[in-house]
């Protein structure tokens, strides 16, 4: 009776498993398609690809263009620039947390929410918008500039200058990234346990001091996770931003590795040499996440992979 019971209930978990399993499959489909395909791209890498002959017809030249990729100078300056928005950025990464938490401090849930609906509104802009309003503002004839003549002042466009380049650029994304970075740890503040705001109370904590022992420890996993995820991208720091707002002057300045292969393989028509870019940034993020991740395993016991 017992055995016939136990083979009910296998019968059972096996049949919800495959509706499990045939509900998540279109997913996996596209995760496939669009993840795993396209790798087949790679054999670009070894070839004098010429569009519209196939591959096989195409001169085998190895690894020609990972040698040009360690001697070119440009990639090098990209690979810098990379480097640059990609370590600042990484440095602000505890703002959204911080931003978070004062939002949760706020006493007042209907200022909270408006709070909160300005500052995420900013990832829905797309970067033509954002770079059109900062045109409008930071140009040589936005408005800055001319309360600045007002005031018998004239000051220089940030975006016509080199030295603002990297802080400027900074600046903008996290302006456009903040409230919405911020959503993931207002989730994570929701889901700490509410009897230790309780015991703090009790103890005499203020509000400072439940926020520094009881939601900052509650958020940290958080933070670790999201901050492995920021290494593993390390050298991806986009290409919208800085294609919008390059120009003549800063183009040596902006021009971060994505950008640089967007322009070697779409715009001079070197497909060969842009694939061999992007499969060696793929090998430095997978590097950095895996080296990242053992150090988070070491330090905190816990890890992602």
């Amino acid at each position: 009776m017992m055995r016939e019971l136990t083979q009910n209930g296998a019968k059972k978990r096996l049949h919800r498993d495959w509706n499990l399993f045939f509900l998540v499959l279109p997913l996996m489909v596209l995760v496939v398609l669009f993840s795993y395909v396209p790798l087949a791209g790679w054999l670009l890498s070894l070839i004098e690809y010429k569009p519209g002959y196939p591959l096989w017809e195409n001169e085998f030249v190895g690894l020609k263009y990972y040698e040009m990729v360690f001697t070119n100078p440009d990639i090098l300056r990209a690979f810098k620039n990379t480097l640059i928005f990609s370590a600042m950025n990484f440095c602000l990464l505890p703002f959204p947390m911080i931003f978070a938490i004062l939002l949760n401090e706020i006493t007042s849930a209907k200022f909270r929410k408006v709070a909160q609906t300005v500052t995420t509104l900013p990832h829905f802009i797309s970067w033509v918008i954002v770079y059109s309003l900062a045109f409008a503002v930071f140009s040589r004839e936005g408005m800055l500039n001319q309360i600045l003549e007002v005031l018998g002042l004239r000051g220089q466009s940030v975006l016509t200058d080199r030295n603002a380049v990297y802080w400027f650029q900074t600046a903008v994304s996290q302006w456009k990234s903040l409230g919405w970075s911020a959503i993931i740890y207002i989730a994570s503040i929701a889901g700490i346990d509410g009897e230790l705001y309780e015991a703090a109370a009790i103890d005499g904590a203020s509000r400072f001091q439940m926020a520094l022992h009881v939601t900052v420890p509650g958020l940290m996993q958080t933070f670790v996770v999201l901050m492995l995820l920021g290494i593993s991208g390390f050298v991806n720091s986009g290409m919208d931003q800085y294609y919008v707002f390059k120009n003549s002057i800063v183009y040596r300045n902006i021009e971060v590795l994505d950008l640089y292969t967007y322009r070697m393989g779409l715009q001079v028509g070197d497909y060969s040499y842009a694939t061999t870019v992007g499969i060696l940034k793929s090998f430095v993020n997978i590097l950095l996440l895996f080296s990242a991740n053992g150090i988070a395993r070491k330090v905190r016991g816990a890890s992602i992979i």
